[in-house]
């Protein structure tokens, strides 16, 4: 197999487990600081390789995760899609930045996300608490913080091999 393809492959492999983690009960309280493991992958992805997933497959990530959590049809792929655009558009910006502005970026993004199912359950007339909108952000961000501090070893250890 080539490495293009083990890169989709697992790409895939991902997304699968992302869905997987999303319907996972958690216990009591920390349910509501259960991430949007789709979420944090299509930020993470559209970062660090824009070209593995794209819009079509952050819509079918965010159908699925619709049909699997039982939201409005295209609630979550609204968001997906919104996601995917925005981290593909400022990708090779948002990786010259710091580790703590990229941190912020992806509070920011992971918001919105919130900010966008916030709004279509407002019209919709579904009412949801504050706590579980807040906690899937923070979680989120901490995933992505430490998905950030992996990603910068890995490169710095990769650079001092090729130095020696």
């Amino acid at each position: 197999m080539s490495d293009e393809a083990r890169r989709y492959v697992i790409g895939w492999i991902g997304l699968i487990a992302a869905l997987a983690l999303c319907v996972v009960p958690w216990p009591g309280l920390l349910d509501a600081f259960n991430p949007n493991w789709v979420a944090v992958l299509f930020i993470y992805v559209s970062v660090t390789d824009p070209r593995r997933f794209g819009l079509v497959s952050a819509f079918f990530g965010g159908i699925a995760l619709d049909v699997m959590t039982g939201a409005l049809m295209g609630q979550n792929a609204l968001a997906m899609i919104t996601l995917s655009y925005l981290g593909t558009r400022f990708h090779l910006r948002v990786r010259a930045f710091p580790l703590s502005q990229i941190v912020g970026w992806t509070v920011l993004l992971l918001a919105l996300y919130q900010f966008i199912l916030f709004w279509i359950d407002g019209v919709a007339g579904r009412s949801v608490g504050a706590f579980e909108r807040l906690g899937p952000i923070v979680s989120g961000s901490l995933v992505l913080f430490m998905a950030w501090i992996m990603r910068d070893v890995d490169h710095r250890e990769l650079n001092m091999r090729i130095e020696s």
